[in-house]
């Protein structure tokens, strides 16, 4: 499952050609995607209309990328309740995707929530494409990172 939706990802401050923090996002999930065939992605659109644009632009035609509105309360737990691990930029889904025991790959450079990175549940990433694709790369291939994460 991902979902994101700060402000700051979608600012403008980059020259032409350069990425912003929303596209590396997509273009780090898209990687993983084509990468493991057994890897779909389940992502709740922020109705901000540039989060939404980008999304769509980026990932609408991929057909293991599900990109739907945004869930209730309980939806969205069932559907983190059924996920390999989370990426996020949510500070409240950092704090609940741990007690569901999923590992969470915080798509931020800092977090107001330390605890859950020195319990090991999750990782911040920050939100540089490669950064981003290591980290799933290695949730997905390495048994003993997974575990870690999961505790």
């Amino acid at each position: 499952m991902s979902s994101w939706h700060q402000t700051a990802d979608t600012a403008d401050g980059t020259s032409a050609g350069e990425y912003r923090p929303l596209e590396n996002m997509l273009h780090a999930v898209i990687r993983t995607v084509n990468e493991f065939e057994n890897v779909k992605v389940t992502y709740p659109v922020h109705r901000n209309p540039a989060v939404q644009k980008t999304a769509n632009e980026i990932m609408g035609e991929h057909n293991r990328i599900r990109l739907i509105d945004p869930l209730d309360v309980l939806e969205f737990h069932n559907i983190m309740a059924a996920s390999c691990f989370i990426l996020t930029d949510s500070g409240g889904i950092q704090e609940e995707a741990p007690s569901l025991g999923k590992p969470v790959l915080m798509m931020r450079d800092t977090t107001e929530r330390p605890e859950g990175v020195a319990a090991g549940s999750l990782r911040l990433v920050g939100t540089n494409e490669e950064d981003i694709y290591q980290a799933a790369h290695l949730i997905l291939t390495d048994q003993k990172e997974y575990k870690k994460r999961v505790q």
